[in-house]
């Protein structure tokens, strides 16, 4: 072995023992390094965690949040005697009913709508109901005389402004409300409700006669296997026996799958922001790097009088980054566990989280490569830079800064960190579309930001020459040479931006929600309306709002169980157009075009048309399936497939929140098939008080018809967009953290050559004070810019998620620019002031004395 080649093996372990000598000193200078690294991997960590907290609770508690080992559920139809034998021959079954429906107070006032179940005395088969009197379920719902027992949530006793012990009328039955509910073991499987849970007895629910042909009920049959082992079985056997029975089938092992998904979606997308902080953070990395390895010139600049080579030097600092990289990402993997146990304590009641503190390898692993991969992407480029510091630096301190892009191995590996970042991130998606849009936009924006700070310096270096001099000093120092304009409009430019996107998508959604929507929108919905009802009762709606327009169609449920002869489930579908697939949706039929509607190409069919079964799809859920004209739809409805042919598509207005469908089929389709009907009323000008006549005259005179008053159904989706927001915007304020501290870290990193610029201005007659107007000058000037750009970037981002994903006016909020405006400034100049105060008081013989 040659000498050399022994000296290249020991150089690693050489460089290891001299990174560690040199870091005796401290970690002065990387504070922010720690800063942002540690906030960025929290961030991921503590989302992830969470999330998969949520995820194992689902599925280790699955028994107990389905009631059951397996879940049958049948809409708008019990069980016939072959399939419910069946359903007894696999174990210990508990059947219920579900549908929406209108309770009221015995002299019919204060009608209010409820989410009714109605259980039986094997409710629930795993898990406790809780109440509040504790008595046995079947006690609190047993008949007495002529009254059932009923329990109801707290809320529904506080929109009718009763107590317990209290009779209610639902619909030709009496009720009396003997409890409480406090817990209920399955709510979370059976979804989001709109109204506050009413529970009675399946024999209250009979003599109630809200059941009738048409009515939308969702009966469900939960079974306690034998063994509990052969659920899969158990499953393949009921779709093979009974493949037209058009059920869902849920298990135990996937009890909540809406929850589940959407909490995966939230997930992914406070990952891609907690990315976004993390990114942002990385440009704080950089400056930390740039500003520590400016510090170390002497020190580098006497490793090469030594005789060291630069890739040693470059190794040595590479080491320390890498450990104190790795003391940042241990202190966010600490934050991130951390996480889902303080939140558990807030969201316990709500979701099902676990209260007892639970490490998530995975998630952790995730978000420790997500730190070390930025903090190498950012760090491999100022290492580049800095093994080029030539020996002459340990005799001139203020000497010739190293210009240019490093040696291209330094690129290529910045350039591979960065792919594998992106890899990681779209990889680890939920929907990798989104996420390859959003990392698009972010490099994207980091462009901008370079040419936006160009802007600003080239619109410096021209503008005209102005008297004062300390606006003059501030110009200069814009578009000067090492000028700390880049680092600023990037610190803050990204985190701003995300802020302004988020305020101004959740300001609009705001405003359509309490304003535009609500003025478009039906007064009410009414549901479950039969046929021999219909007379009458749009006689009774004429009286009571005699200027609103009434519009009615017929309505069934029915679930799409094949496309083009191919079962639904064994269908890749992008998650844009899984809704459609996803349990039961309303379907109708028309002879014509519904008014609210575009033909996007076919044809409509005959009024008198007899021929085979057509369907008429909405444009943009057919393209998410990747269907066309002339493909077949196959639907279960009422326990029968029926296969029809698409005849076109049609534009559908759904944020109007008129009565709207996915699918619209020719009237031959149903041809003598039981059904209800659907009807709205609009009248923009009737009064609150004139609504309340309304629902009180429809639901006294036919108790079994649900009416739903829109504006309250908004009230609820605003105040769940308002709890969504909360979360958002926390997540946001990571990003302007990290932001906050990137800018920290540009000063830092600038302060060398300020101290050179103050200490070189005193001595030529420039006051303190004038010192100061003209950082301050400088420092608004930046922040405004910053600003600027935030509002333009985040208000084209926000119109475009508004307008044309979400298919919703947009429009510019002034209070949003103004914030947006006041905070950059703020920031930028308290933070530009407080980092050069020191500066200011730097003693002019010892910088000068290194010129």
């Amino acid at each position: 072995m040659s000498a050399a080649t022994a000296i290249r093996r020991l150089r690693p372990l050489l460089a290891l023992r001299l990174a560690l000598r040199e870091m005796r000193g401290g970690l002065k200078g990387f504070y922010i390094f720690l800063a942002c690294i540690a906030l960025g991997t929290a961030a991921i960590a503590g989302v992830n965690s969470l999330s998969q907290s949520i995820s194992a609770t689902i599925a280790s508690r699955g028994q107990e949040i389905l009631a059951g080992d397996i879940r049958f559920e049948l809409n708008n139809r019990v069980a016939t005697p072959e399939e419910r034998g069946f359903l007894d021959g696999l174990g210990h079954v508990s059947a219920a009913a579900g549908l929406r429906s209108m309770a009221r107070l015995p002299d019919g006032s204060n009608p209010a709508l409820v989410e009714l179940k109605a259980v039986d005395g094997a409710y629930p088969l795993y898990g406790v109901l809780e109440s509040e009197p504790a008595r046995p379920l079947a006690e609190l719902l047993a008949k007495q005389g002529n009254i059932y027992g009923a329990i109801a949530a707290p809320l529904l006793l506080e929109r009718l402004g009763i107590a317990p012990g209290t009779e209610i009328l639902l619909g030709n039955a009496r009720m009396r409300v003997n409890a409480t509910i406090i817990r209920e073991p399955d709510a979370l499987s059976d979804g989001f409700g709109f109204a506050p849970r009413l529970m009675v007895s399946a024999e209250a629910l009979a003599a109630s006669g809200l059941v009738q042909t048409g009515s939308l009920v969702e009966h469900s049959y939960k079974i306690k296997l034998a063994d509990p082992s052969r659920v899969a079985l158990a499953r393949t056997e009921a779709q093979t026996r009974f493949p037209a029975a058009g059920w869902s089938i849920r298990t135990s092992s996937n009890a909540a799958p809406s929850l589940n998904a959407n909490i995966t979606r939230f997930s992914q997308f406070l990952t891609l922001v907690g990315l976004t902080a993390l990114i942002v953070g990385g440009v704080g990395v950089g400056n930390a790097v740039r500003s520590y390895l400016d510090g170390k010139r002497g020190v580098i600049a006497t490793f090469k009088c030594l005789g060291a080579p630069a890739s040693l030097v470059a190794t040595i600092y590479l080491a320390q980054i890498l450990m104190i990289a790795s003391i940042g990402i241990a202190i966010g993997l600490l934050l991130g566990a951390l996480i889902p146990f303080v939140a558990a304590q807030f969201l316990a009641d709500m979701l099902p989280v676990s209260t007892s503190f639970e490490l998530f390898p995975s998630a952790l692993g995730l978000a420790a490569l997500f730190g070390f991969l930025t903090a190498l992407a950012f760090a491999v480029l100022p290492l580049g830079r800095a093994r080029r510091v030539s020996a002459t630096a340990l005799f001139r301190q203020q000497g010739f800064e190293p210009s240019g892009f490093p040696a291209w191995p330094y690129l290529a590996g910045a350039l591979i960190c960065l792919a594998a970042l992106a890899g990681l991130a779209v990889g680890t998606a939920y929907d990798r579309y989104i996420s390859l849009i959003f990392l698009g936009a972010i490099a994207f924006a980091f462009i901008v930001l370079r040419a936006v700070a160009f802007l600003i310096g080239w619109l410096a270096r021209r503008s005209p020459r102005v008297h004062s001099p300390a606006l003059r000093l501030a110009i200069g120092n814009i578009h000067r040479p090492g000028a700390l304009t880049p680092s600023v409009v990037l610190s803050l430019g990204l985190g701003l931006a995300l802020l302004v996107t988020l305020a101004l998508i959740d300001g609009n959604l705001r405003r359509e929600l309490t304003g535009d929507m609500s003025d478009r929108a039906p007064n009410f919905f009414f549901v479950d309306i039969q046929g021999h009802e219909i007379d009458g009762f749009r006689s009774v709606l004429g009286e009571a709002m005699p200027k609103g327009k009434i519009i009615e169609v017929p309505m069934l449920r029915g679930r799409i169980v094949a496309l083009n002869g191919q079962d639904v489930n064994s269908r890749t579908v992008p998650p844009g157009g899984q809704w459609v697939l996803r349990g039961d949706r309303g379907i109708t039929y028309a002879k014509n075009k519904p008014e609210n509607s575009t033909l996007t190409e076919g044809a409509w069919w005959p009024a008198d048309y007899t021929g085979e079964p057509l369907v008429s799809f909405s444009a943009e859920e057919a393209g998410e399936l990747g269907l066309k004209i002339g493909d077949t739809v196959t639907v279960n409805v009422l326990g029968r497939n029926i296969t029809a042919r698409i005849a076109n598509f049609r534009n559908v207005e759904w944020e109007s929140l008129s009565i709207n469908f996915v699918m619209v089929f020719s009237p031959n389709t149903f041809a003598g098939a039981p059904h209800a009907w659907l009807a709205t009323i609009i009248d923009p000008d009737a009064t609150a008080a004139e609504e309340a006549t309304v629902l009180k005259s429809v639901t006294n005179a036919y108790p079994t018809i649900t009416s739903v008053r829109v504006k309250d159904a908004l009230d609820i989706v605003n105040t769940l967009l308002g709890q969504l927001a909360t979360a958002i915007r926390a997540a946001a304020a990571v990003a302007l953290i990290a932001s906050v501290l990137v800018l920290a870290g540009a000063l830092a990193a600038g302060n060398r050559a300020r101290i050179h610029d103050a200490v070189v201005l005193k001595t030529l007659g420039a006051t303190r004070g004038t010192l100061i107007r003209a950082f301050s000058y400088e420092y608004f000037i930046l922040g405004l810019a910053t600003a600027v750009f935030a509002l333009l970037a985040g208000g084209v981002a926000a119109w475009f998620v508004v307008s044309r994903v979400m298919t919703l006016p947009s429009s510019f909020l002034p209070d949003v620019a103004v914030a947006t405006v006041a905070a950059a400034l703020v920031v930028t100049v308290g933070m530009g002031l407080a980092g050069t105060w020191r500066i200011l008081g730097q003693k002019a013989a010892p910088v000068l004395r290194e010129l």
